[in-house]
């Protein structure tokens, strides 16, 4: 008869084993950070500050796109985790109306979805309904000419739109005075939480959003 102890090690060492190294190893990766940042890019601030008018992103009227889905500490995250998995050219594909740059989507699988104990699959997949569960406030998505709105009003806005979304739960992140990002913070679920104390607002008062072109 097998004793209680050694019994204990076998079914660990089979479970291990059943589940497999990379699968297990992902599932504890998933558990080491406490929530997402969702980042959401002004596209026309992008376009503006790298003059790349020959992207696919910079070539198509693009409002909010989304920059990435990182995982998050309640103070500082993970980053380049390794990895040998790639993202698959379907994938990259699928992403492309929200993510418009293929160089984009491999960068956030190796920064940051990595990070995620997700496969690039999976993690894409969580990206997509991250940034399909917000909805951006009706005069955000689309503007033919600039427009300066107060810092705190285009954040009540957002929170308007989207009930769950509390003050802690959004940021705004400009360049000067023009915005380049709204990032809003979402639990494992991607349910609206508070961000961790190293998330903050880097705008004035007053912001400036580009035109969509």
């Amino acid at each position: 008869m097998i004793a209680p102890a050694r019994f204990r090690i076998t079914i660990v060492v089979l479970a291990f084993m059943a589940c497999g190294l990379v699968a297990c190893s992902r599932r504890a990766e998933a558990d080491s950070f406490d929530y997402y940042l969702l980042s959401l890019s002004w596209s026309p601030e992008f376009c503006a500050e790298t003059l790349r008018d020959n992207e696919l992103q910079c070539a198509r009227p693009y409002a909010f796109v989304a920059h990435g889905l990182w995982p998050q500490n309640e103070r500082g995250y993970p980053r380049d985790c390794q990895t040998r998995e790639r993202v698959e050219n379907a994938t990259i594909d699928h992403m492309l109306p929200i993510m418009p740059s293929r160089g984009l989507v491999i960068h956030e699988w190796r920064a940051h979805g990595a990070c995620s104990g997700l496969g690039a699959d999976e993690y894409f997949s969580t990206v997509e309904r991250a940034y399909r569960s917000i909805r951006i406030p009706e005069r955000y998505q689309g503007i033919g000419d600039s427009l300066s709105v107060d810092g705190a009003q285009l954040k009540r806005e957002f929170i308007e739109a989207n009930p769950g979304i509390q003050s802690g739960g959004i940021a705004l992140q400009c360049s000067g005075r023009y915005l380049q990002e709204v990032r809003i913070c979402l639990d494992k679920r991607l349910s609206p939480r508070a961000c961790g104390g190293d998330v903050r607002d880097r705008c004035g008062d007053q912001v400036v959003l580009r035109p969509v072109r």
